[in-house]
């Protein structure tokens, strides 16, 4: 018998907020109806998923590994209902600073009946748009989670700080990252590698919270909370009087790809790979 993918969403919502009352409320239907729908999954699967007990619910071991499964595989079967509800349309996604135009231009001339489309993405997002099916293909900045993806690189380009415009490295023409060190990072850590380790495990921890957007950290930077490192077109996108940057020495570049869903396949879709390409490793 195959999997039901209704039985598996609710067993997911119960996973993840580890109390039915709450998955219920979240799912929209009864407690008693979606106790009926995991004890029913357990029978399809012959195994027990969760421990019931008065101290509440915990997940088994084979309930940890059917989440860990089940995951990807329903953001996957959202996916298709995506592709098959938008028709005839491709989506492009990509990273700010990442000039996509000539390739979309050529890209629509030769597939005029399809809708091109193009969405502006952020880290946190760069991947999750092509496992859900919202874009098609994603110019992407790496690091990206690679599971599930094919990954395809183009080019890579320089990285500089910004600190706000009164710090004491505002005006220098470059940097070393060693010049940070004592500096508050206001990105993931892991982001910047270099920095990490000479600053320590103490400060490698040390962030501000989650800033999903440029606008957002440019802020904090600008208030005098930290620096944030990035690629140089994405600096050249946001200028401000209280921001300054500068080139950055001791990093790596930032490696820029085209990703895609690896269970994706299709006559537009290598096409597009193949303008991808050709356009960006000849510039």
């Amino acid at each position: 018998m195959g999997l039901d993918l209704r039985k598996l969403r609710y067993f997911v919502a119960v996973a993840e907020e580890l109390n039915f009352g709450r998955a219920a409320e979240r799912l929209r239907i009864a407690q008693p109806a979606l106790s009926r729908q995991i004890r029913a999954l357990e029978q399809d699967l012959k195994v027990e998923l969760f421990d019931r007990s008065s101290r509440g619910t915990e997940l088994t071991d084979a309930g940890r590994r059917l989440l860990d499964d089940a995951r990807p595989l329903l953001a996957s079967a959202d996916a298709v209902e995506r592709r098959v509800r938008s028709g005839g349309r491709f989506t492009v996604a990509f990273m700010p600073g990442i000039l996509v135009t000539a390739a979309v231009r050529e890209f629509a001339a030769e597939f005029p009946d399809l809708a091109v489309e193009v969405l502006r993405t952020s880290y946190q997002e760069q991947a999750a748009v092509l496992l859900d099916g919202r874009a098609d293909v994603s110019f992407v900045r790496m690091p990206v989670p690679a599971a599930g993806l094919t990954i395809v690189p183009l080019f890579t380009e320089a990285r500089v700080v910004a600190v706000p415009v009164e710090h004491r490295l505002a005006g220098k023409d470059r940097v070393h990252v060693a010049d940070l060190a004592d500096e508050r990072l206001l990105q993931d850590p892991d982001l910047v590698p270099e920095w990490r380790d000479i600053a320590g495990a103490s400060r490698a921890g040390w962030r501000s919270g989650p800033l999903s957007t440029m606008e957002e950290k440019l802020e904090h930077v600008a208030a005098g909370q930290g620096f944030i490192v990035v690629p140089r077109s994405a600096a050249a996108l946001y200028t401000r009087a209280d921001v300054g940057y500068a080139e950055l020495d001791g990093v790596a570049d930032n490696q820029v790809a085209l990703a895609y869903n690896a269970q994706r396949g299709g006559a537009e879709l290598d096409r597009f790979v193949e303008i991808a390409v050709r356009q960006f490793s000849a510039a």
